[in-house]
């Protein structure tokens, strides 16, 4: 099985574009907090790269901008691309649902104490 969920925020806002196919496609990372040590410090986040298509990712472009607190679920999917002769790889999580967290008013609270 092949899912993974996270709970972060929106580290940069969306970027969203239209295939020649006419599909949405959007791209984002999410922030996800690592937690603290034992000794009480700050393990920092992980900056996972995301890849929505469809109406999820109309949703990512149109409601979740950068700061956004966010509940996504999805899997990963690897790839690879050969730029300038030399092979680059890939991990992305393409999200198939994304859901709102937080309350409306906490939401408006943390949006000026965001650090990114």
């Amino acid at each position: 099985m092949n899912k993974v969920i996270l709970h972060g925020r929106i580290a940069r806002d969306a970027d969203v574009r239209t295939t020649q196919s006419g599909q949405t496609v959007a791209r984002t990372s999410i922030a996800v907090d690592r937690g603290k040590s034992k000794d009480g410090k700050d393990n920092g986040a992980d900056f996972i790269p995301c890849v929505a298509w469809g109406k999820t990712a109309e949703l990512l472009g149109n409601y979740f901008p950068k700061g956004k607190e966010i509940l996504a679920e999805g899997r990963i999917q690897t790839g690879s691309y050969e730029k300038d002769g030399k092979k680059v790889y890939t991990t992305d999580v393409i999200l198939d649902r994304v859901e709102f967290c937080g309350s409306a008013k906490k939401q408006e609270e943390s949006d000026d104490n965001i650090p990114f």
